[in-house]
């Protein structure tokens, strides 16, 4: 626990205790991920923050509680380290490792399929992760490249623990009985409702990630949840021809509906295929010590315990370092959406020498007869869909930040819904923006295009 109090930024940034913050890395229904960095010794890291009335409303306390002891428990060199935990009188923080080599469903959607060898290296990383958080009693149950991600030297990072299971969630019969997960990855226990083992089920989900990574597409898909289930329930799927006869054998017996006959993750480690090329990890002790968790939310109000945060009113600026941060390595075009393979980002970005204040009016101007409900605060906004798509409604979080005097890059990223119809909104909203949107000569793009260029 930190107790120092924060102090107001000379930048226009958000202060938590020692931590100055920036852009947000991403969002999701009871949580957002935010940039930070230590203005003590300049190291940057990423802050997990999490809204305690949200969390009471929605009784998600027992479950946060979870994720960050699950975090506590785990220290090994492919998964996403937690370093500290704070609280304000309305906010839970985590402060987690930063990794900088972006998603290993980036790296997919960029290049398409890998490489056996590669994806077997990928492969061997998770595998060692996933038996290293078993023998740790948890189970992570919500596997899939998006939750994979990858530090500067290229190493994978398993992250977001919110849908994991401490020892305690397991019932008498020995069984997990929550249904979570992605649909595309989970295993054909989980959907059945009779309960689960959930180290064999994240052994699935490692399968679907072992065969995308080398396909370049999912083994399973449908556009209809039920005949998407039917599919993962049989198993119904073909290896490529360029899968190797060995990778084929272990990715069906690891794909098998049976959880019985499944091959198991120690089976797996003495594959002949697994074992080309493999190297064991190396890792220090975790810390054990849970007395903190409790700590964050202790609600007596003990000034010790909690940390302040102020903000001025102006667009957060953003370094260059983080700019950089939002592409892969020092290519900026990666800063803007594309879509490759069939498969479609959940955020994009371009940028604008208008007013601040302006490019909130267009925004708001372009999204309503979109039938999106704007609900603005400074230079964020949420817009939210009227209507109910796939996945719910879809929600979609804005914010602006100072890249250079008088220039700006504006960010539009999915908060909640389907990755698709954020891309359809992308693309009816963009010919509102067009005259917003910053040209350089003849090599600007125009937004709709899904990528514009950033000033030399």
């Amino acid at each position: 626990m930190s107790s120092s109090s924060s102090s107001s930024s000379t930048s226009g940034r958000l202060r938590i205790g020692k931590y100055e913050l920036g852009r947000t890395l991403g969002e999701g229904s009871f949580a957002k991920v935010k940039f930070a960095r230590n203005v003590e010794n300049g190291e940057n890291f990423a802050i997990k923050i999490l809204d305690k009335e949200k969390l009471l409303k929605h009784k998600m306390i027992g479950q946060i509680k979870r994720e960050i002891s699950t975090m506590k428990l785990i220290r090994h060199p492919n998964v996403i380290r937690m370093y500290e935990v704070m609280a304000s009188k309305t906010k839970i923080y985590i402060v987690l490792e930063f990794v900088t080599g972006g998603e290993l469903f980036d790296k997919i959607a960029r290049n398409g399929r890998l490489k056996e060898d590669e994806a077997r290296k990928y492969f061997q990383q998770l595998i060692n992760a996933v038996d290293y958080c078993h023998s740790r009693g948890v189970c992570h149950r919500d596997l899939k490249p998006e939750n994979l991600l990858l530090d500067a030297n290229g190493a994978l990072k398993v992250s977001d623990f919110g849908l994991s299971a401490l020892p305690q969630q397991v019932r008498e019969d020995g069984l997990l009985h929550t249904t979570c997960g992605t649909p595309n990855y989970v295993a054909p226990e989980v959907v059945n409702s009779k309960g689960y083992d959930g180290a064999k089920a994240d052994l699935w989900s490692c399968g679907v990630i072992l065969y995308v990574l080398m396909a370049g597409y999912l083994p399973f898909e449908d556009s209809n949840l039920m005949a998407l289930y039917k599919k993962i329930f049989k198993a119904d799927f073909t290896c490529p021809p360029w899968f190797s006869t060995s990778a084929k054998k272990l990715v069906k017996r690891i794909l098998d509906p049976n959880p019985v006959t499944r091959i198991t993750i120690a089976e797996v480690i003495e594959n002949e295929w697994f074992k080309k090329g493999y190297k064991a990890p190396i890792f220090e002790p975790a810390d054990t010590t849970l007395d903190d968790v409790e700590a964050i939310f202790d609600e007596s109000g003990e000034s010790g315990n909690l940390v302040v945060e102020r903000r001025e009113d102006r667009p957060v600026t953003m370094n260059a370092f983080e700019l950089i941060s939002t592409s892969q390595g020092l290519n900026l075009s990666t800063l803007f959406e594309k879509q490759m393979q069939g498969i479609v980002k959940k955020e994009t970005r371009f940028t604008s020498k208008f007013p601040a204040k302006e490019i909130v009016s267009k925004i708001e101007e372009a999204a309503m007869p979109l039938g999106f409900n704007v609900k603005k605060n400074k230079y964020k906004m949420k817009l939210q869909g009227e209507k109910t798509g796939r996945k719910g409604q879809l929600s979609i979080a804005t914010e602006i930040f100072e890249v250079a005097p008088s220039l700006f890059m504006v960010e539009l990223r999915k908060a909640q819904g389907d990755t698709l119809e954020f891309h359809k909104f992308y693309k009816n909203i963009s010919a509102g923006l067009n005259d917003i949107v910053w040209k350089s000569g003849e090599d600007a793009k125009k937004i709709g295009d899904g990528a514009v260029d950033l000033p030399p």
